[in-house]
C-alpha cells in the first residue's frame, strides 16, 4: 500500500505535467493543420499560448516549492533535489527560450528575415527534459508503507 506525502504537490505535479504535454506536444504542431491558419496566424496564436502556459507552470512551480518548503521539517532528500530540475528548466524557458522565440516569430510575422536556429529543437529538448524529472519527481511523492 502506499500513501501520498504531500496531496497538492502531487495534483500540481501531474497537472502541470498534462498541461505542458497537451500544450508543447499536442496543440503546437496541430494547429497548423487546421484549415486557414497561415503560419503568421499560428505563430501569433503560438505566443499567446506558450506565455500563458509559462504562467501557468510558474503557478504550479511555485505551490509544489511552498509545499516541499512546509514539508522541508523532515530534512530535505533527493526528491527535493530533483524537483531543481524541472525548476531550472523553466526559468531557462522563461529567461531565454521563450523571449528568442517570440523574437523570432516576431520577425516572421512582419515578413522581415528569419535567421536559421536551432531554438525550437531546444525547446522540445526542454519540454521532454521536463515532463521526465517532473514524472520522476511525481512517482517520488508517493511513498510505500508496509503492513
Amino acid at each position: 500500500m502506499s500513501t501520498v506525502k504531500s496531496p497538492i504537490t502531487v495534483m500540481a505535479t501531474f497537472l502541470w505535467i498534462g498541461f505542458v504535454c497537451a500544450i508543447s506536444f499536442l496543440e503546437a504542431w496541430l494547429k497548423f493543420q487546421a484549415p486557414g491558419i497561415t503560419l503568421s496566424l499560428g505563430l501569433g496564436i503560438g505566443r499567446l499560448v506558450f506565455n500563458a502556459l509559462n504562467k501557468v507552470e510558474w503557478v504550479f512551480a511555485i505551490a509544489i516549492f511552498i509545499n516541499l518548503i512546509i514539508q522541508a521539517k523532515e530534512g530535505f532528500k533527493l526528491p527535493y533535489l530533483v524537483f531543481i530540475i524541472p525548476l531550472l528548466l523553466l526559468l531557462i524557458q522563461t529567461l531565454w527560450l521563450l523571449p528568442a522565440l517570440d523574437a523570432r516569430a516576431e520577425l516572421y510575422i512582419q515578413n522581415l528575415p528569419v535567421p536559421p536556429s536551432n531554438l525550437h529543437f531546444y525547446y522540445v529538448g526542454v519540454e521532454a527534459l521536463k515532463v521526465t524529472s517532473l514524472v520522476l519527481f511525481g512517482i517520488s511523492q508517493f511513498k510505500k508503507e508496509i503492513i
